[in-house]
């Protein structure tokens, strides 16, 4: 069998912030939607990622920082006593298996439904355009509902959800949060002009626009310190609802990893292309010009293999490499992909929902 850390440092120790990392191979935020209606992780997700805490980090999959952040049925939350007492269970075991793990922070704004909305309220965002698609709900799937627009005056609010969530992801036990600006949620849709035509602080300018993101990033900041504090950017991806691009993909986010430069953050976690489809990115968008303007660790992620991140690594584009879902059905993966091993490929069946069953039967090489 080969053995490919003599190609490449993807398999050592390195250090991002205040991170210490056994490699820099992570495991990104992959949704399963297999928590109940109360947002409370248990024993069968603590056993979930202390089988991949092999990652040199873990971040958790997307989490909801409060009751109005839902957009889909049976995700975890951060909200409450109780989920923070069943995330504690996660870090622990994690961290029993020598591994870390960050909270990734979610708001989903206008990609949600009224049944899903604490007392069938519309969902939240910048302004009021509707997103294309449907959401999950008990019910099964339905159209996403038709969003009203944040008061100026709501948005020190939402500005406070993410911040008590950063302090419930400390009193969880994690190792750091992740900042979700990505993949058209709440904070995306602020950054795009295509889906925030403010007049107020926080729209019509690239400036404004960049506002909440950065006033969360701070928030969350003032809880863990800069070194423990990540952020996940998609300059480029549809998801949640078909979202246009940023009209200036390379102004808008240039500007805002200017200003996430000055705040010495852990790291800059990039979806590369569409999220979980193509890497492909519109005429005049070059994401590894952008990511290079950060002046910290960055993470790529999409659709990578092993060669591709070690080819990318030596070129000195990223300094570490996520990988999704080949974490689903490879809880070993790091060592596999270190042996040059065979990966096991889950069916899109086992993504979503249910139990154990394509979640914490995948084999282990090692067993």
């Amino acid at each position: 069998m080969t053995d490919n850390s003599t190609r490449t440092d993807l398999f050592f120790p390195t250090t991002f912030g205040a991170l210490e990392l056994a490699n820099r191979i992570v495991m990104a935020p992959v949704t399963r939607s297999r928590y109940g209606e109360d947002g409370i992780p248990h024993q069968l997700h603590a056993t979930y990622y202390a089988q991949r805490a092999g990652a040199g980090l873990i971040v958790a999959e997307a989490t909801n920082i409060s009751p109005q952040g839902r957009g889909y049925a049976a995700t975890p939350g951060i909200w409450n006593d109780e989920q923070v007492a069943g995330w504690k269970k996660v870090t622990d075991a994690v961290h029993a298996a020598g591994g870390k793990i960050v909270s990734q922070l979610w708001h989903v704004g206008r990609f949600s439904s009224t049944a899903l909305q604490p007392g069938g309220a519309s969902p939240v965002a910048p302004s009021v355009i509707i997103a294309e698609g449907n959401t999950y709900t008990v019910e099964g799937f339905v159209p996403v509902s038709m969003p009203r627009a944040l008061e100026t005056d709501e948005i020190p609010g939402i500005i406070e959800q993410y911040r008590r969530a950063a302090e419930n992801a400390k009193r969880a036990g994690f190792d750091g949060v992740e900042v979700h600006s990505a993949n058209s949620y709440l904070l995306d849709q602020f950054l795009r002009d295509s889906t925030n035509q403010r007049s107020d602080g926080y729209g019509g300018s690239i400036e404004n626009r960049s506002r909440l993101t950065l006033e969360v990033t701070k928030a969350v900041i003032g809880v863990w310190g800069s070194d423990r504090v990540g952020i996940r950017l998609s300059p480029v991806t549809p998801d949640a609802g078909n979202t246009p691009p940023d009209s200036n993909v390379m102004a808008t986010y240039g500007y805002l990893i200017g200003q996430l430069n000055s705040l010495n953050l852990a790291y800059l976690h990039f979806v590369e292309g569409a999220t979980a489809t193509s890497r492909s990115v519109p005429p005049g968008v070059d994401l590894d010009a952008l990511s290079g303007q950060f002046n910290g660790p960055f993470i790529g992620n999409n659709n990578y293999d092993l060669e591709m991140a070690i080819a990318r690594r030596a070129e000195g584009i990223i300094d570490a490499v996520a990988f999704g879902r080949l974490f689903i059905s490879n809880p070993d993966l790091v060592e596999r992909l270190r042996k040059g091993a065979e990966l096991t490929i889950a069916a899109r069946e086992a993504y979503y929902g249910g139990g154990a069953k394509g979640y914490t039967d995948w084999p282990n090489g090692n067993d």
